[in-house]
């Protein structure tokens, strides 16, 4: 099939059909229907080559990395793949290293990937979205992105976000709710700048909820490996946290493992949250309480800016917020 025989199909002109194919502004809903009826009909599947060439686009997404959490990293992957096929794009990964938070390598590494092949944009995951080498080289090669989560300037660029300060001290009211005065939380990678939002909405809530309420800060890097490093550094204390707040679900799932190492139930001695709600929440037990955040909507949601193309009558970037939300499950206990 053709997009001719679409056009017949559907009785518009072939430049009809391709603006409904090509996401194009300014398409009435009643045309866009009947294009899409002709091509559900006929089982037309577009040409990714031919409208390359035709509307200098490569139909080409690219998703960039840094997160060391494989559950977080499927769940994107889902999100924009699922948005990809819907508009019959292609998709690509590319990983950078921000670690040592060198500007010059950082730069090369981009470099290298610009190399492999044109993109119609990038998706940015944390901790890239806020990393200014990423920003400013993107900028500077005039290549059009989204960001996912990003605490800073997000009037800069296309944007989905949640609420992460808000969803940390929803943490902490619930702890608070629970009887638990002693806690603990485990931040994320130093540069990581929606742990640091989780950090700071739970201790900032815990300070409002009763300011004697004690704190004890270690630091993770998002990896079950640091989750069980960090639990037994906050366990080994004479007097330990009665719960623990690990910024993501593979960190709580270590602090669990700790727990069992040392003879301590969960959550019979220490109570135990995640945050993403991914599998490993499932998979634990007891089934681990988790801040379920939309990371696939998220992911779908800022694919979609890059193949839309949208933006506001007044020229500002969209900036789009999806909600949150607790999940209570085995992992809580309240204090008598």
């Amino acid at each position: 099939m053709t997009m001719n025989d679409v056009a017949d199909c559907a009785g518009v002109s072939i430049k009809s059909v391709s603006r409904v194919i090509n996401n194009e502004p300014h398409v009435s809903p009643r045309l866009r229907a009947r294009v899409e009826q002709a091509i559900a009909q006929l089982g037309y599947v577009p040409d990714s080559a031919a409208r390359s060439l035709a509307g200098a686009r490569s139909f080409v997404i690219g998703v960039m990395f840094d997160n060391p959490s494989p559950n977080y990293t499927m769940k994107i992957v889902a999100g924009v793949y699922a948005a990809c096929v819907e508009n019959q794009y292609h998709l690509r990964f590319d990983n950078i290293d921000t670690a040592a938070n060198d500007a010059a390598a950082i730069t090369r590494r981009m470099d290298e990937i610009f190399r492999m092949g044109r993109c119609d944009g990038f998706v940015l995951t944390p901790p890239l979205c806020d990393n200014a080498a990423v920003l400013d080289g993107l900028e500077a090669r005039g290549i059009r992105y989204s960001r996912i989560s990003p605490a800073f300037d997000r009037a800069r660029a296309p944007a989905v976000v949640m609420d992460d300060f808000g969803a940390g001290g929803d943490v902490a009211a619930l702890f608070h709710r629970l009887g638990h005065r002693r806690v603990g939380v485990i931040n994320g990678p130093e540069f990581h700048t929606a742990a640091l939002q989780r950090r700071e909405g739970f201790v900032t809530r815990m300070a409002e909820l009763n300011p004697e309420s004690i704190v004890t800060d270690v630091r993770g890097d998002f990896t079950f490996q640091s989750g069980i490093a960090a639990g037994r550094d906050l366990l080994s204390a004479r007097r330990h946290p009665s719960a623990i707040f690990a910024t993501n679900d593979d960190m709580a799932a270590g602090v669990i493992a700790a727990c069992n190492q040392m003879g301590l139930s969960v959550p019979g001695d220490v109570s135990v949250c995640g945050f993403d709600d991914s599998w490993v929440a499932s998979a634990v037990f007891p089934y681990l309480s988790t801040v379920h955040q939309p990371i696939e909507a998220m992911a779908h949601a800022a694919a979609m800016m890059m193949i839309e193309r949208k933006s506001a009558a007044d020229g500002r970037h969209p900036l789009r917020q999806l909600p949150h939300h607790l999940i209570e499950r085995d992992s809580l206990r309240a204090l008598a």
